[in-house]
């Protein structure tokens, strides 16, 4: 799943690659603040309605609003002009304040291997075609399709009302408008939702139910996993200074820290992430229900935890070092496959159980809950909000308990005069209120809430009509304001359209604070196979002799995709290639070393010298020492006597240059043995765990997270100047994948140029605000050609 913010500011190389365990998605905080502190608040409005969008404004209007996945589009509409709610401005003419512009997206893509999701996104006041043009100058020719660069010609035309297409596709970051304005307010209402249907199949499907609202949750059944881990630690818990196990070569691994015991009658909450290469836990402690912090920041573990990792799997869990290196990892065994333990050895993780002491614990216990972010942990502040069956259920306006009190809370600060203002403008003291809580706005933000649209016109007078009573809001106001609900529902009618579209009026959906569902998908890393097809550049360099280079079409074997694309996902999930960046690097690597997942074994490989152990899998795994080091991490037993004449044999051919060494022992590899090596080339987990466990063991992951500087490059093709980028980051990742370590010595690397392309085209893909070199020297968020 790749999903973006509505927003993409412009950030440095060094803002956007942050090193700070506080804050893993600078692009999320930066659009964070784009939330307006003074109306719009999710889920509730100031009198009762509901509020299921954030109010979202940049800086600069001319930012543009982008597509945050790739979609299709469900209606939109544009707008010549602005209309006007009633206002008067300077000249005593009615004030054209208000946009009825929107899109309305349908996203569906994956999550997990068979864990398919579909949700929606509306983009609602986009500024209409005047604003537009004021702001900035449009193409006289506009393409037909949309694009990261500039508005598509659907979207410069008006429409004269809600117009829904046949299958206008959108992709991520593809540009939809700018952000206009309601009632004056400059603003993008953005929204997040998913039909009633589509969260049960998603939330509640069969064999992978997420663990929403469950205040006990137990270690899910599925391997769904993605994201954080999470450990449910029961009162009692004791916990250790040293572990027993602690002895020898181990010792290292466990400097000693506090011991302790849970208190009876609680509970430890505990996350734990990686960042950077280094492993952060937080903890808090809940008793009978009140939960409370023990650590503000994320607290490290050793050093380069994460990036020593397979080192220390090797030396704490010889008997199958790929088991411990996933406990180390998740706290439980993700991957199935045929040498794993009966059950999961002994972990013993730091953890924070107390403030200011940690101890060691080992989270290997049954008794002890194991979760991810795919679980939705209610300890993490995800609440599902519905409304009680009431006979005011189903009139749309939030009887919710602790939304009520916090509406009336704001409203006990308002002043007689300020309770006279129209009802949007005070939502001025809501937000104040909310805003001045953190708290209370964190919590918001985690509640999913079932409610109707307020863009649905459908039983407008059944729904607001209780604003009208005389203890309702604007029955209270018949005074000073006798017109106040007819010209409410008179302006709001002409904003909604949600009854014209597929959707249809008189549902309710469930409805996500956006920011929140952004920020927490972004760290799922999960890729589909149409994300994966849409990967490859569309020519790669080549090059043909000393002094002469050919740009040659790419053309991918998409079946590969078809067929490995879970085991690939759970390959990169098991060794931590889950962020843009490494993604970007794996697979730019892994594009190139299977010739564009054409073959996963190398070609004519009789001719080399380390034949038959020729390249196999997505990284191609090369040289004899390079299979066993690889069998023996997953557990498989290999003869030491075989494994040191092989080594010697792989010396010999290569000072010799020839592979006959190799082929003299061919025949004392046993059967079973070749059996492993074929298994690289087939549709089997091998061809992509070979590939993640070479990338853990030759340290690429430290390049790999290195912010990419980019240099425009080029090299002849023909008549014509082929650019191309380089990056000395990606470089040493291609130099540690090509010759086993992070070599300076580019040159040496085989097919450099078509792995820059292959990087820069999944970037592309998976990142956003990474910048190029243009011809000119300016830095531009698309490469030349």
């Amino acid at each position: 799943m790749i999903i973006s913010p509505p927003f993409l500011p412009a950030l440095t190389v060094e803002a956007l690659n942050s090193n700070d365990p506080s804050r893993i998605d600078p692009m999320m905080d930066a659009v964070d603040g784009f939330e307006l502190p003074h109306h719009g608040i999710y889920p509730i409005a100031f009198d009762r309605r509901w509020h299921c969008g954030a109010h979202l404004m940049p800086r600069f209007q001319n930012e543009p609003v982008r597509a945050i996945a790739d979609g299709e589009v469900v209606a939109y509409r544009v707008c010549q002009k602005a209309i006007t709610d009633g206002s008067k401005d300077e000249s005593g003419a009615e004030a054209l304040n208000s946009n009825l512009g929107f899109v309305l997206l349908k996203h569906s893509t994956e999550t997990g291997d068979g864990r398919a999701i579909t949700f929606y996104s509306l983009y609602m006041h986009l500024l209409d075609l005047d604003g537009i043009r004021r702001l900035q100058p449009q193409p006289n020719n506009p393409p037909e399709v949309g694009t990261s660069m500039t508005l598509p010609l659907w979207l410069l035309r008006p429409t004269n009302g809600v117009q829904v297409p046949a299958r206008q596709k959108v992709y991520r970051k593809d540009m939809l408008g700018y952000p206009g304005a309601c009632h004056g307010q400059l603003h993008l209402h953005f929204e997040i939702f998913m039909t009633e249907g589509d969260f049960t199949a998603w939330f509640s499907q069969p064999g992978h139910a997420v663990q929403l609202d469950n205040n006990a949750p137990t270690t899910p059944a599925s391997k769904d996993y993605w994201g954080h881990s999470y450990f449910v630690i029961p009162q009692g818990q004791s916990f250790v200074s040293v572990p027993p196990e602690a002895i020898g070569a181990a010792a290292k691994y466990f400097p000693p820290l506090q011991a302790g015991t849970l208190p009876v009658g609680s509970k430890l909450y505990v996350e734990a992430f990686f960042h950077k290469g280094q492993r952060y836990t937080r903890s808090w402690l809940d008793r009978a229900g009140t939960i409370t912090s023990l650590t503000p920041v994320p607290v490290p573990a050793d050093k380069d935890y994460e990036y020593e990792m397979y080192a220390r799997a090797t030396a704490l869990y010889p008997q199958c070092p790929s088991d411990g290196y996933e406990m180390l990892r998740f706290g439980r065994i993700l991957t199935e496959h045929a040498n794993q333990v009966a059950a999961p050895p002994k972990t013993w993780i730091p953890v924070t159980f107390e403030a200011g002491k940690q101890g060691y614990v080992d989270i290997s216990q049954s008794t002890i809950q194991k979760l991810s972010d795919a679980d939705f942990p209610f300890f993490m502040g995800w609440q599902k909000i519905q409304e009680s069956n009431t006979p005011f259920s189903q009139d749309g306006l939030c009887d919710y308990d602790e939304l009520r009190r916090i509406v009336g809370v704001a409203e006990d600060l308002e002043t007689p005069a300020e309770r006279l203002r129209p009802e949007w403008e005070q939502e001025d003291k809501l937000a104040a209120y909310i805003q001045t809580h953190p708290a209370v706005r964190e919590k918001l933000r985690g509640f999913i809430c079932h409610a109707p649209s307020e863009w649905d016109a459908s039983g407008n007078d059944a729904r607001y009509g209780r604003l009208n009573d005389p203890d309702g809001f604007f029955g209270k106001r018949k005074v000073t304001d006798p017109d106040g609900y007819a010209n409410f529902l008179r302006f709001h009618t002409q904003l909604q359209f949600m009854e014209q579209t597929p959707l249809a009026g008189g549902r309710k959906f469930w409805f996500f604070h956006p920011l929140a569902f952004v920020r927490y998908f972004r760290r799922c890393g999960w890729l589909s196979n149409p994300e994966f097809k849409k990967m490859f550049p569309i020519t790669a360099l080549r090059k043909k002799s000393t002094f002469q280079w050919v740009s040659e079409p790419v053309q991918p074997q998409l079946n590969l995709v078809e067929n490995l694309g879970v085991k690939l996902n759970k390959a990169m999930r098991k060794f931590g290639i889950t962020t843009p960046l490494r993604q970007a690097a794996f697979l730019g690597n892994a594009m190139q070393e299977t010739q564009w997942f054409r073959s996963l074994a190398e070609g004519a490989p009789e001719y080399q010298r380390y034949y038959p152990w020729f390249g196999r899998g997505f990284l191609q795994l090369t040289w004899p020492d390079n299979y066993v080091k690889y069998w023996k991490f997953d557990g498989r037993q290999v003869a030491s006597t075989l494994s040191g004449r092989l080594h010697e044999a792989a010396i010999v051919s290569n000072r010799m240059r020839s592979n006959a060494a190799l082929m003299a022992l061919e025949a004392h590899v046993p059967v079973g043995m070749k059996k492993w090596r074929d298994d690289l080339t087939e549709p089997s987990i091998d061809a992509s765990d070979s590939a993640g466990a070479y990338w853990a063991w030759s340290g690429a992951a430290r390049s790999a997270d290195q912010s990419p500087v980019f240099r425009r490059e080029s090299v002849q093709v023909g008549n014509a100047s082929k650019p191309y980028y380089s990056s000395e980051s990606f470089g040493k990742v291609a130099a540690t994948v090509n010759v086993g370590q992070p070599s300076r010595n580019f040159e040496a690397i085989n097919g450099l140029q078509a792995r820059y392309q292959a990087y820069v085209a999944a970037l592309l893909l998976l990142t956003e605000g990474v910048q190029f070199p243009i011809a000119d020297g300016t830095l531009k968020d698309f490469p030349d050609h």
